[in-house]
């Protein structure tokens, strides 16, 4: 039934606001979830103002909200838009959660909830898989969400998983999980759909190719099956092969997987006689399989076998373009960081990327168009399924390339609308993928890319300019600090070494300051015997 019309809950034409409210006046705590990242922010933030209108935020707890709130808004060197949300949200003990927070501010937003200290958290469904919090309620907002059909009701098990969030034994006897309806024919579709109905079959994950081709690979080069038979013998006993129910068809998937890894190098197979009788069968010299050197490191790297191929024809190619480039001692076609940073984003473990809006469409052509001479890999034509996915590829890697030259991240939110939990995330990918094509050219033996690649490393790790390398080798030194020693004209060690203590802490702060000289082995003198801590002063410290 409609929630107005089921519980006695607080006048208030927005549903979702009346359940919040009431949740707080009976002392408990909720989880809102929703279908979006702004509809999140949206909702946490339509309760917080209406607490703070309402003057219904705890008096005893104001300054600890504007404390979690100061946290949240300086987790990043420039706040952005978002973190100015959350910020405000905070200050009346409502949050919002999804991926594009940091990973600090989703650790003190979980943390805090479970401190019964924030009330009410709106989600999307981040929280829904196997955490444990103290909510007396779910409250599901929103049960539809976009697709590329369109708007589509989420699956049953989906719907399950975000019901039993509330009332966790741990916490709770109870727990209510209250689904919104708009009117009262939803109302029953709700009721038919979710409550009385059916939670789907699970798929095995085997059945998708990538994952089965990891897998194969996985299993030939740890030697735990060392031959067809015993592979085929492993697969019958999954979940996957009794989902299918054919395994003839099975045999023939496999057979098609392993004629690929050995087409690419990573396996070998050992040829078999024409008959071979039973007792042959148990031979492993019979049928026997064998990854490769590449093929064991491409499995310990849990790279797709397809990606690492691609990997490994691109780093073909850039080998020949920098070879050339060194030989005509001619640097105008030499490769860049955006040669790098398509490379790894125009693959399956970067997805999903950056979507190309239609207002962007032609830009982002345009920008690809600028870059082609650059890229490792032929631009395939508009007229082809993957020609959009390619587009998409260039702006993440646009995205990375304004990252590695110290864009921030509140001017990444506005140019891409990517926030930044989502960069963060991107970049890990990012960096498993570089360190791949990394361990890939050590085994090629194409030492002229290896330094690039360890370089443009570092700089997606820090979000810096080649120029602040040397200085991004310190701990405690990152873009910022580095950032601010360059513009001081400390560009290296050797320069930091000449640096006066005095000089250095009006720079960075006297605690960093001791740090830098401490690493760089300069011995600092202890401090006088006579003086307390408040009396100290950099005249005490002397190298």
């Amino acid at each position: 039934m409609p929630a107005k019309q089921s519980l006695n809950l607080p006048n208030h034409e927005d549903a979702t606001i009346a359940l919040a409210l009431d949740t707080i006046n009976i002392g408990k705590q909720a989880l809102v979830f929703v279908n979006s990242k702004r509809s999140a922010e949206k909702t946490a933030e339509d309760i917080a103002l209406y607490l703070k209108k309402a003057n219904l935020v705890e008096k005893e707890h104001v300054v600890m909200y504007s404390q979690f709130a100061d946290q949240v808004l300086h987790e990043l060197s420039t706040p952005t838009k978002q973190c100015e949300r959350l910020a405000l949200c905070l200050k009346s003990g409502i949050a919002f959660h999804h991926a594009g927070l940091t990973s600090n501010q989703r650790q003190l937003i979980e943390t805090e909830f479970r401190n019964t200290k924030i009330k009410i958290i709106c989600s999307t469904p981040t929280l829904a898989m196997g955490i444990d919090l103290p909510a007396y309620r779910a409250v599901l907002k929103d049960l539809r969400r976009y697709s590329g059909f369109g708007m589509t009701w989420i699956p049953v098990l989906e719907y399950l998983q975000m019901a039993g969030r509330a009332g966790r034994p741990k916490f709770d006897n109870k727990g209510e999980a209250i689904a919104i309806s708009k009117n009262e024919a939803e109302r029953d579709e709700l009721y038919d759909r979710y409550i009385c109905g059916v939670p789907e079959d699970i798929q095995s994950k085997l059945a998708v190719e990538p994952v089965l081709r990891t897998y194969v690979l996985s299993l030939i080069a740890t030697e735990f099956v060392r031959n067809k038979e015993q592979l085929l013998d492993f697969f019958s006993r999954t979940f996957w092969a009794y989902q299918y129910g054919d395994m003839e068809r099975l045999t023939m998937i496999i057979d098609k997987v392993l004629t690929l890894l050995e087409e690419f190098e990573f396996i070998k197979i050992q040829s078999t006689k024409d008959f071979v009788s039973a007792d042959e069968l148990e031979d492993e010299n019979i049928n026997k399989i064998s990854a490769t050197l590449i093929g064991k490191r491409v499995a310990e790297l849990y790279i797709d076998p397809l990606t690492a191929f691609k990997l490994m024809t691109n780093l073909h190619r850039a080998a020949k373009v920098q070879m050339q480039s060194l030989k005509n001692k001619n640097t105008h076609y030499s490769l860049g960081d955006f040669s790098y940073l398509q490379m790894i984003s125009n693959t399956l473990e970067m997805r999903p990327l950056l979507s190309v809006r239609a207002s962007e469409y032609e830009l982002i052509q345009q920008e690809m168009l600028k870059y082609e001479p650059y890229l490792l890999e032929k631009v395939p034509s508009m007229y082809e399924d993957e020609y959009d996915m390619f587009l998409e590829s260039i702006k993440t890697s646009l995205m990375f390339l304004d990252w590695v030259n110290e864009t921030q991240e509140k001017d990444l939110l506005e140019k891409y609308n990517v926030r930044p939990g989502e960069v963060y995330g991107n970049i890990e990918s990012a960096d498993w993928l570089l360190y791949s094509a990394e361990e890939l050219a050590r085994l090629l033996q194409f030492q002229v890319l290896l330094k690039d690649i360890i370089k443009l490393r570092i700089r997606l790790k820090y979000g810096a300019k080649e120029e602040l390398l040397a200085l991004l080798q310190l701990k405690q030194i990152g873009r910022v600090r580095a950032r601010r020693l360059f513009s001081n004209r400390i560009r290296d060690i050797a320069d930091l070494r000449k640096t006066d203590l005095s000089t250095l802490s009006q720079i960075l702060g006297k605690n960093i300051a001791l740090n830098i000289k401490e690493q760089l082995g300069e011995n600092i003198s202890a401090v006088p015997e006579n003086k307390r801590k408040g009396q100290i002063n950099l005249g005490d410290y002397k190298g």
